[in-house]
């Protein structure tokens, strides 16, 4: 099980940065509609800024996954 928390730790990690590439690309290709308004700028600006630190976490949740920090101890395993 240990094994597992720190590969999905990696995951995460990645996950973080992956989605924050993912929603740039489509806010760079929704507001370069010839019919996007100003609105739909402060849209996606907000999406992003809240996305922001919510990927911050993922990255540091997968981190200290990886690390180990998660794992359960030895008094935690059956006998």
């Amino acid at each position: 099980m240990n094994t597992l928390k720190r590969i999905l730790g990696l995951v995460w990690m990645l996950a973080g940065p992956a989605i924050l590439v993912y929603l740039m690309m489509e806010a760079s290709k929704k507001i370069a509609l010839p019919n996007s308004t100003s609105n739909d700028i402060l849209q996606w600006g907000i999406i992003i800024g809240i996305f922001c630190p919510i990927a911050l976490g993922f990255m540091l949740f997968g981190y200290f996954s990886w690390k180990g920090e998660y794992d359960l101890g030895p008094e935690f395993h059956p006998k």
